[in-house]
């Protein structure tokens, strides 16, 4: 039976997504393990989207929190906002009180990955405070450490991601991710993945 393996995310203009899909490709190179991607519904309407000039959002489907219960792990994404989680997918979260009361989602593991403006706009505190989330649900919180080698010291470009996960920085919003900074996502799916699968085996 194959491990599933979720990758969950809010994505305002892309940055998030370009990470997301690179982390689902890492995933899926474990065998045994079946990866897929999730957004979490927009809470802001068209017209204020339109206004802060966000494109179109992806055909990736959006997930109800009752299907988080039929993954084995999860890797949770989203940009910061004033170093936090965005409020869209705190409301996601916030929505999950049915699982919480019943444990389902209890010694599964999660990693998280985001997406910032700039150096010192929350590469580690918005996955930091994420934490709590998963505390309360009992769940396993995963980082990938430095794990990710040689490229965790990169000193001569700009590169997102700290120890608690993958990131990107979206600057004014016309930064894309790097291939360094994809690499590393691409890393944290394959980690998680792996270790997803071990604790199903265990089981």
């Amino acid at each position: 039976m194959a491990t599933k393996v979720y990758i969950v995310y809010y994505s305002m203009y892309g940055h998030v997504e370009k990470l997301a899909e690179q982390i689902k490709k890492g995933a899926a190179s474990v065998e045994g393990v079946e990866a897929k991607l999730w957004q979490v519904p927009e809470t802001l309407t068209h017209e204020v989207l339109s206004k802060m000039s966000a494109p179109p959002k992806s055909d990736v489907p959006l997930i109800t929190p009752a299907e988080l219960a039929e993954a084995d792990g999860f890797v949770f994404g989203f940009p910061t906002r004033f170093g936090m989680m965005a409020a869209q997918f705190k409301a996601f979260l916030d929505a999950t009180g049915g699982l919480w009361r019943t444990q389902q989602l209890a010694g599964k593991p999660a990693g998280i990955f985001y997406s910032t403006g700039s150096q010192g706009g929350g590469q580690e505190t918005t996955a930091l405070t994420a934490i709590t989330q998963l505390v309360h649900h009992g769940m396993i919180f995963v980082p990938i450490g430095y794990t990710f080698g040689a490229g965790m010291f990169e000193m001569e470009q700009v590169k997102g991601g700290s120890p608690y996960g993958a990131g990107t920085y979206a600057g004014d919003g016309s930064r894309q991710p790097s291939e360094l900074e994809l690499e590393q996502a691409f890393h944290q799916g394959k980690y998680i993945a792996t270790i997803t699968k071990k604790l199903k085996g265990a089981e």
